[in-house]
């Protein structure tokens, strides 16, 4: 089952592909990072999913399982998926270097949940974060499939990218419109984001890598508001235990002047307001 036309499905998964290998280019030692017992998830994320010891954890839009597997050395069982090849090969070289275990699947997302709800799988917890929901195509297909394969008592953890801050553009300037499913085209790919983020986003150590990337795959984003993420999760009949905003970006430098505080936390330079820049949710199965 797919709510995506093939094509833009394809151009996704092209454009991840080219980004993702740029970005693994700035990675020190990511491998000896996790296996010495490094973890590559925030405090937010950490909070949000209590202790993981046990539970069965599938990890939705995993790119390269540096956090599933994080997840995993938590004492978790965790299944990765994502629709990037590279990401994938990616996961599964770093599972095998960093000798934690840990399954993961290439497959569009909306498959992999009709797939999994069919073959009766169930997870304690679902979990999926940073940049994830404007690669959605269909909110209510998603949640009923995320509702689908979570076990009773289950719970739905995300953290995201708040979508108020996705209207405006690198330099500040309020340029988009806020939610509605409208569709935004990315002429210029999936971006370098990890080695722009100069550090923020490789606990392991930052190497320069790759310069000046350009991924030659165009592709297109959908934007959401929350209260539309919301509604989807409620209407697949899970309740909302936890909504949280949060002022500042984990690791990413999404816009001009960002400053660094502790934690690797981000925030707006001193002329720009205070405005939500995450949000974290999390909803639960009768």
């Amino acid at each position: 089952m797919t709510t995506q036309p093939e094509e833009s499905r394809a151009s996704v998964r092209q454009s991840w592909n080219a980004a993702t290998d740029a970005h693994h280019t700035h990675h020190a030692d990511l491998a000896g990072y996790l296996r010495d017992g490094g973890l590559t998830i925030f405090p937010e994320e950490r909070e949000l999913l209590g202790d993981v010891r046990g539970q069965r954890i599938a990890h939705l839009q995993c790119n390269s399982g540096e956090d599933s597997l994080s997840l995993a050395a938590l004492g978790a069982s965790v299944t990765g998926v994502d629709i990037s090849d590279s990401a994938i090969a990616h996961a599964e070289r770093l599972a095998a270097e960093s000798d934690i275990p840990a399954r993961f699947d290439r497959a569009d997302l909306y498959d992999w949940l009709d797939a999994a709800g069919h073959r009766d799988e169930r997870y304690d917890v679902v979990y999926t974060s940073y940049g994830v929901v404007c690669w959605l195509s269909d909110l209510d297909t998603w949640a009923a499939g995320i509702a689908s394969i979570l076990a009773p008592g289950g719970r739905f953890v995300m953290v995201e990218f708040h979508p108020f801050a996705a209207t405006f553009d690198g330099s500040w300037t309020h340029r988009f419109p806020y939610g509605g499913g409208q569709t935004r085209a990315l002429p210029e790919g999936v971006g370098d984001y990890v080695g722009e983020a100069g550090g923020g986003l490789t606990p392991s150590g930052f190497v320069e890598g790759v310069e000046e990337f350009q991924n030659p795959h165009p592709t297109l984003i959908y934007q959401w508001g929350i209260g539309e993420v919301v509604t989807a999760l409620t209407g697949a009949g899970l309740v909302i235990t936890a909504l949280r905003e949060f002022p500042w970006s984990n690791g990413e430098r999404g816009f001009d002047g960002m400053r660094e505080r502790p934690g690797r936390r981000m925030i707006p330079p001193e002329h720009v307001p205070e405005i939500p820049l995450m949000y974290g949710v999390i909803a639960s199965k009768r």
